[in-house]
C-alpha cells in the first residue's frame, strides 16, 4: 500500500504543478462595489490581486478603483479605463472629479483604477523626514554621488519596511496584468483606455500585451519607453528648455506679465547665482534658502499649467525679497509618513545607467550646454539619480512598441515641459499607420485638460472611433492668470 501511494502522490502534484502552468495568465479575486464617502453616486470598488504576478499563490494586495456608471445606459459602449500619470496620481480621484465631457459620461462606464502603490491602491509609504532629506541630483563630488546611491537603497529599504512587496512590484507591467484582471472581473470583452502623461503608458503596454481586448487608446502626453538614458535626459531637458523660451516670449506679449520689458534670462542668471552662493532666499518661505535644484525645479512645476502669472511674480519676488510680504506660503503639518510611489515604480519601468561619478557629471555637462537657463529636467534627472544604487532591477524596461493592431488617436502639447512633442512624434512612428497624433499648438502638460478642441477630438475617437485627419492640430489657447496673491 505504502509503495503505491507514492506514484499516486507523484502523479498527484504533477498533475497540481500542469494546472498552475495552464491556469489562466490573471488569477484575481472579484470586484466589490460600495457607494463612495466622497459622492454617493459613483461606486467605490476593491479588488485582490497578487502582488507578484510570477507568484500568484503568494501575498496579495488590495486594489481600490471608483466607477462612475454610463448615464445613457441604453446607449452605452463599454467601459473607459482612465489614468491621470504621475506616477502617483490617483486614477480614483480623477473619476471622482469627473473632467469628462457630457458624452462620454453618458455612453461609457468610466473605471479610475488607482495602479499598485498609488494613492489608495497599497499604497508605497515612506518616512517623511527621509523622504525630504532626498539630496540634490546635481551632485558636486564623487562623495556625494556616493551618499545619492547609498541614500537611495535607505530609501527603498524604508518604504518596503513599511509598505511591503508592492514595492517590488511597481512597474507598469505588474499594473497592466491587474488592467487585465479588472477586465476579467468585470466580464467586458473589450475596453478602451485614455491614460495622460505616465498613465499613457499603460495604454501603451497594455495594446502590447492585450491587442485582442482593447477597443480604444487615447495616449495624452506621451511617454517614449523606447529611449535610452542619454536620448531620455537629453530630450527631456530641452522640453523644459523650450517651455523656459516660451515663458520668455510670453512675458515680452502680454502686459499682465510683472517683469514685461525686464531682461528675463539675466535676472534668471543672477538668481542661479544667488542660489548656487546659497544666499537666495524662498520668497514665500523666508528665512529657508532656494538651492539651484530648488529654483529650477519651481520653474519647471509652473510650466505644467503653465503658471507663468505667478511664476513672474514668484521671480519678481525672489529677486526683491520685500515685495514677497503678505504672501508667505502656509507651512504644511508635519506628518511621519508620505506617499513616496514615484521611485518604485520608475525604477521599475526604466533601466537608466548613469555610470560612475566621471560619466555622471559629463551628462550633467551635456545638458547644461543642450539647456543653458535651465541646466537639466527636474523630472528625468530625478528620475535617474533616484535609480542609483537602487535595489531592485527593472521589471518592465524600455523597448520599441510593435506596430498597433487597432486605430490609436495620441495627443501632445507641441510645448511641453514634461513630455516633450517629439517623444509623442517617437511613439506614433513605433505605433505605425494605425496612430493618428493630434498636435495641440500651445503649452503645458495634459493636452485633454487645455484644449476644448482636443476634448472634442478623443470624444470622437472614443465614441466613433474616428480618428483626425494626419497633421491635424488644434488652436493654442492663452493661458489666464491665477494662483497669484
Amino acid at each position: 500500500m505504502r509503495a503505491l501511494r507514492r506514484p499516486v502522490t507523484a502523479a498527484i502534484l504533477t498533475l497540481a504543478t500542469l494546472v498552475g502552468f495552464l491556469r489562466p495568465a490573471v488569477a484575481a479575486g472579484p470586484v466589490s462595489w460600495t457607494a463612495c464617502p466622497e459622492d454617493e453616486k459613483v461606486q467605490c470598488g476593491v479588488m485582490r490581486v497578487p502582488a507578484n504576478w510570477a507568484d500568484p499563490y503568494g501575498p496579495t494586495i488590495e486594489l481600490r478603483m471608483a466607477r462612475r456608471q454610463a448615464t445613457d445606459p441604453a446607449r452605452r459602449i463599454g467601459v473607459l479605463i482612465v489614468n491621470p500619470g504621475g506616477p502617483g496620481g490617483s486614477a480614483v480621484n480623477m473619476t471622482l472629479d469627473a473632467d469628462f465631457t457630457p458624452e462620454l459620461l453618458k455612453r461609457f462606464d468610466i473605471i479610475g483604477l488607482d495602479p499598485r502603490g498609488v494613492g489608495r491602491s497599497a499604497p508605497v509609504l515612506c518616512d517623511q523626514a527621509l523622504v525630504d532629506a532626498k539630496p540634490s541630483p546635481l551632485v558636486p563630488d564623487e562623495a556625494a554621488f556616493r551618499a545619492l546611491a547609498e541614500y537611495n537603497r535607505k530609501l527603498a529599504a524604508d518604504c518596503t519596511a513599511r509598505s511591503g512587496p508592492v514595492v517590488e512590484h511597481a512597474d507598469t507591467g505588474s499594473v497592466v496584468r491587474d488592467v487585465e484582471a479588472l477586465r476579467v472581473a468585470l466580464g467586458e470583452p473589450r475596453i478602451s483606455i485614455m491614460g495622460a502623461s505616465y498613465g499613457s503608458l499603460i495604454g501603451e503596454l497594455y495594446g502590447e500585451y492585450h491587442p485582442g481586448t482593447l477597443r480604444a487608446a487615447v495616449l495624452d502626453s506621451v511617454m517614449d519607453h523606447s529611449v535610452d538614458v542619454d536620448t531620455f535626459l537629453a530630450q527631456e531637458t530641452v522640453a523644459v528648455q523650450d517651455s523656459f523660451t516660451e515663458f520668455v516670449k510670453w512675458c515680452a506679449r502680454d502686459a499682465r506679465c510683472v517683469l514685461r520689458g525686464q531682461d528675463i534670462p539675466k535676472l534668471w542668471a543672477t538668481l542661479l547665482g544667488r542660489a548656487a552662493a546659497g544666499t537666495l532666499e524662498d520668497p514665500y518661505d523666508p528665512p529657508a534658502k532656494l538651492g539651484v535644484w530648488e529654483l529650477i525645479s519651481a520653474a519647471f512645476s509652473a510650466f505644467y499649467d503653465p503658471q507663468w502669472f505667478s511664476f513672474a511674480h514668484y521671480l519678481q519676488d525672489a529677486a526683491h525679497p520685500a515685495a514677497a510680504a503678505g504672501r508667505r506660503a502656509r507651512e504644511a503639518a508635519p506628518v511621519d509618513l508620505t506617499p513616496n510611489s514615484f521611485p518604485a515604480v520608475f525604477c521599475g519601468d526604466w533601466a537608466l545607467p548613469v555610470g560612475d561619478f566621471t560619466a555622471y557629471r559629463k551628462r550633467l555637462e551635456i545638458l547644461a550646454g543642450l539647456a543653458p537657463q535651465v541646466r537639466a529636467s527636474p523630472l528625468a534627472l530625478s528620475a535617474a539619480a533616484g535609480c542609483v544604487g537602487w535595489p531592485v532591477p527593472p521589471a518592465s524596461p524600455q523597448r520599441t512598441l510593435s506596430p498597433a493592431k487597432l486605430p490609436t488617436l495620441l495627443v501632445n502639447a507641441l510645448h511641453d515641459p514634461a513630455t516633450g512633442h517629439a517623444w509623442a512624434r517617437q511613439v506614433a512612428a513605433q505605433l505605425g499607420p494605425n496612430a493618428r497624433l493630434l498636435t495641440y499648438q500651445g503649452w503645458g502638460h495634459i493636452a485633454y485638460s487645455h484644449s476644448p478642441c482636443v476634448k472634442a477630438a478623443v470624444e470622437r475617437y472614443l465614441i466613433d472611433l474616428t480618428l483626425p485627419a494626419a497633421g491635424a492640430t488644434c488652436p493654442a489657447v492663452e493661458p489666464e492668470p491665477f494662483g497669484v496673491g
